[in-house]
């Protein structure tokens, strides 16, 4: 097994409202608390390359030095900035898929360790999906809302068997290390 470090992916809400700047944002005070978190941990930061509360995460772990790798959807920087209007200043690099919104999805979830979830509607479900089927640790960060809050819920209803373990707890230092001690138990 090589050394290679860990990689943490964080999906959730990508709309612009979700990350509004505004005082008193608790969602956004938790983004920004998760990306420090990560941020002080030995591992590399995925995301979607993309806007809203995602952004605020990896914008957030990049600017306290974090390696932050965006998974594009485009083909190119072009396609990435011009038609799906995705911000390029908060990773160290990009990876242009070309496949798309979902099909960047599945990408992004497999080249993941571990996938973490903050709030989240139909894309981060999609990649919330993926992600169960595929084995992952899963990470939700509850009191965010959306997909983060529900997993339980979609688990206890729509749940099938994989090997995937998902962690939940409000408090993003927690989650981490359970989902990083989670990741050592099944040898990852």
């Amino acid at each position: 097994m090589t050394d290679m470090r860990i990689k943490v992916g964080v999906m959730g809400s990508a709309a612009s409202e979700s990350a509004r700047l505004e005082t008193g944002n608790t969602l956004v005070a938790r983004a920004e608390r998760l990306a420090q978190v990560i941020a002080t941990k030995d591992v590399v930061l995925l995301t979607g390359a993309t806007t809203g509360i995602v952004y605020v995460v990896g914008k957030t772990a990049h600017d306290a030095g974090a390696f932050h790798i965006g998974i594009s959807p485009g083909s190119n920087e072009s396609e990435h900035s011009e038609l799906y209007k995705l911000p390029v200043d908060a990773c160290d690099a990009l990876i242009y898929t070309g496949f798309g919104l979902k099909g960047r999805n599945v990408v992004l979830v497999r080249s993941c360790d571990i996938v973490l979830f903050i709030a989240g509607a139909m894309g981060s479900l999609n990649e919330f999906t993926i992600a169960h089927d595929e084995g992952k640790i899963i990470g939700c960060l509850t009191g965010t809302g959306g997909v983060a809050d529900e997993s339980e819920y979609l688990l206890q209803h729509f749940g099938k068997r994989t090997t995937a373990r998902v962690f939940h707890s409000d408090d993003p230092e927690t989650l981490i290390n359970d989902c990083l001690s989670g990741l050592k138990t099944i040898g990852g």
